[in-house]
């Protein structure tokens, strides 16, 4: 799954999830997409910066808040997101690291020629940008200090 920044041709900006870049132009070309705020169906994808785990990637702060800046200490600690971005850890906890050769594996996976597994590891953005083109599903996903 892959989520994509979205915008309509009234400049608003909403985000989508899809099975692949392909499977986003495939719903676009149809018409099946539309604005969440006006129902616009001329719908762009818009340029994304998505975090991926590099080795410049920094590493958070260990005496980092619990709770994202900006959230209220009274709010449920226990967000949709936070629930989420728990779950993809948790499945990434026990995926197999492949590090930098992420790519070169997530292809071999998709085209047949290794065992289809869960994988993990290093991409540089421009990476992730090729193997979501080619219609290969990754998860960029903020890096977790307890993943080592």
């Amino acid at each position: 799954m892959i989520v994509l920044d979205l915008s309509c041709d009234h400049s608003h900006r909403f985000e989508a999830w899809f099975a692949s870049a392909a499977a986003f132009e495939e719903q676009c070309s149809q018409g099946r997409l539309s604005c969440p705020v006006c129902a616009s169906t001329e719908v762009r994808r818009l340029p994304s910066a998505p975090h991926v785990r590099t080795r410049a990637s920094a590493r958070p702060a260990q005496d980092a808040p619990a709770r994202p800046p900006g959230r209220p200490a009274h709010s449920p600690p226990a967000a949709p997101l936070d629930r989420l971005m728990a779950a993809l850890r948790h499945m990434a906890r026990g995926a197999e690291d492949v590090g930098e050769r992420l790519p070169e594996e997530a292809r071999r996976i998709h085209y047949g020629e290794a065992e289809p597994r869960n994988i993990r590891g290093a991409a540089s953005r421009d990476e992730v940008e090729e193997l979501l083109d080619e219609g290969i599903a990754v998860m960029p996903v903020p890096p977790d200090e307890n993943l080592h």
